[in-house]
């Protein structure tokens, strides 16, 4: 494989050398005719006749001669420095070509870190902070997928020991087969099911293809639902839950799928209320960016979230509090198949939320919400 720097340095030579050649070669036989034009004398006949010789002495050809030497040596000069010139044009492009090809080797080992550095002002450097970024993104999106298998392998670990437990204290006749431990497995085992269906749903909307059951629906009677279901979770916490739902036209949407979203709203706002504390359930019509949205929020009096973790709660298993376990915090999942549930729909999820002042999540659909 011939080196791109020897074919650059090659062209460009053989360019200059052809330019300097006909210079050269022009202006020697411009200046011995010229020279030589100036010499001749000039004599007119009696009979009209015009004749001349020239004056060329030794003294002249000996001009000539140091100016056509002058003039090869410079042509010798100009050859050898656009060689140079060339040869450090062609390593100005190359070398930091090799440096994203070591940069490139480097990513295809899985060393995600690597960055190239590549001091100039041009396309090459713009191509090498492509790199960069590219480099970090891969790092950033290995961490995660490392995190997510290390947290998927934790919760389904969880249940699943304890099945196991139970099952083994059961065979060794440690622990009673009786109705409650048979309850208890069979939560467990409900709890793993949901898991596994809530990771399908989550993996399928992410990759584009969660497939949509839509039918005309009344979003609030989807809300007042889905408020049904947390009732008593909200009643055994001494929460008030208020709903004040507006006007609504009806919407095409996956009413299962869009239960879930507000379910999982409903149940993080009385999860993370403190007993005696409000969530309230609102939906109205907004006008957004020239169109018009259906609004569908959820505002509680809790703990509020901090702002250092507002950019990562719709993460996989991202838990603001790191204390809670997966009884009192979930699996950490809930957010993100609610936002990507709703960007299914052709909407958007907004937070608002204040340290000790609560959080309000809204969920944006586009009135005339496009069909899957």
């Amino acid at each position: 494989m011939i080196s791109i720097t020897y074919r650059i340095t090659g062209l460009m030579f053989l360019a200059i050398t052809l330019t300097v050649f006909l210079l050269v070669f022009l202006a020697n036989h411009q200046m011995t005719t010229l020279f030589a034009n100036y010499l001749v004398d000039l004599y007119q006949h009696s009979d009209g006749l015009v004749t001349g010789h020239t004056m060329m002495g030794l003294q002249e050809q000996e001009f000539l001669n140091s100016v056509h030497n002058s003039l090869i040596w410079v042509g010798w000069a100009i050859v050898l420095v656009g060689l140079a010139a060339s040869y450090a044009l062609a390593r100005s492009i190359t070398v930091p070509l090799r440096k994203l090809n070591a940069g490139v080797r480097e990513i295809e080992r899985g060393n995600f870190a690597h960055t190239v550095e590549v001091d100039s002002n041009d396309e090459v450097q713009q191509l090498a902070a492509a790199f960069n970024r590219m480099a970090a993104a891969l790092e950033t999106n290995n961490r995660l997928r490392r995190q997510l298998l290390a947290d998927i392998a934790h919760e389904l670990k969880t249940p699943l020991s304890v099945i196991q437990g139970n099952l083994e204290g059961m065979i060794d006749g440690v622990v009673a087969t009786d109705r409650e431990q048979l309850l208890s497995l069979f939560e467990e085992s409900i709890h793993l099911n949901r898991l596994i269906n809530d990771l399908r749903d989550l993996s399928l909307a992410e990759a584009g293809q969660l497939s949509l059951e839509k039918a005309p629906a009344d979003i609030n009677q989807l809300v007042a639902h889905a408020v049904g279901m947390v009732k008593r979770l909200a009643e055994e916490k001494k929460l008030q839950v208020e709903c004040d739902l507006g006007r609504l036209p009806t919407l095409e949407v996956d009413v299962n799928r869009l239960r879930q979203v507000v379910f999982n709203l409903l149940t993080n706002a009385v999860r993370y209320t403190n007993e005696g504390g409000k969530v309230t359930v609102a939906t109205a019509v907004e006008r957004r960016e020239e169109q018009e949205w259906i609004a569908v929020s959820v505002r509680d009096s809790g703990q509020g979230i901090a702002p250092e973790d507002l950019p990562y709660i719709f993460d996989h298993f991202y838990r603001a509090d790191k204390s809670r376990n997966r009884r009192s915090g979930g699996t950490g999942i809930g957010l993100a198949i609610v936002k990507r549930l709703v960007e299914t729909h052709g909407g958007s999820v907004l937070v608002d939320s204040r340290p000790g002042e609560g959080s309000c999540f809204k969920v944006l659909l586009p009135a005339a919400a496009p069909k899957a």
